[in-house]
């Protein structure tokens, strides 16, 4: 699912394409190299993965920044790149960077800078986590979607999660609160299970008393019943 977040002026620069008076082996493509920073704090966000996506072919790459929020990648001259910041469940789009088809004898002396600010989101719901009623079995379906976020705290290894447990109004609120933080329990499990450190995971049970719908409908109540997952400063 593709979210957008924000939308910020991004600075490029690729001013001087350098000309050779003879045919060489010249490159036709052209250094990105760009910083990421967190909008508010305005501190570097590091291991964040940025997406330039070709609108010529629709081929994808990747940048990962380094612990000063610096990344660079080369991409082909003569193309559009829309470019994503790839969360856990949502891309956050950010802007569109235009490098110009160059002539048979030119390349780009200086490269093109991309220089994001934006405001990562802090809470997320795990899609597809469901148990069975009164239980705290994870369900099959729902590995897809915990191996998903194995993979981002792989990747985010400074972070520090809560997975909080909520469910409908049914049933005594106490029976609530401990049915979820078992089930919230049985997914902090499966991450530690995957390699994990369960020091990075903290399991609570909300009970009902979170409610992100109206009870009063069933589909309220769908919604209610719902594991959190909130990056911890």
């Amino acid at each position: 699912m593709k979210k957008i977040l924000f939308f910020l002026p991004v600075l490029f620069f690729a001013i001087n394409i350098f000309s050779q008076p003879q045919p060489l082996n010249l490159p036709k493509d052209a250094k990105v190299q760009g910083s990421i920073v967190d909008m508010k704090s305005k501190q570097p966000q590091n291991n964040e993965l940025i997406v330039f996506k070709s609108r010529k072919n629709g081929n994808e790459y990747q940048a990962l920044s380094n612990e000063t929020g610096i990344f660079t990648t080369r991409l082909a001259a003569g193309d559009k790149y829309d470019i994503f910041i790839m969360g856990f469940k949502d891309s956050t789009s950010y802007n569109v960077l235009d490098i110009p088809a160059l002539g048979p004898n030119s390349y780009y002396k200086t490269p093109f800078n991309v220089n994001i600010e934006f405001d990562p989101p802090k809470t997320f719901v795990l899609d597809n986590v469901e148990f069975d009623f009164g239980k705290a079995t994870l369900r099959p379906e729902a590995y897809k979607t915990l191996d998903d976020l194995v993979d981002y705290l792989n990747r985010k290894t400074n972070e520090h999660i809560e997975l909080g447990g909520h469910t409908d109004n049914v049933g005594s609120e106490p029976k609530n609160k401990i049915l979820s933080l078992e089930r919230a329990k049985s997914i902090v499990a499966y991450l530690v299970s995957k390699g994990i450190s369960n020091d990075r995971l903290l399991a609570k049970g909300y009970g009902s008393m979170e409610p992100i719908e109206e009870n009063t409908t069933e589909a309220g109540r769908q919604k209610n019943r719902r594991t959190e997952v909130k990056i911890l400063e």
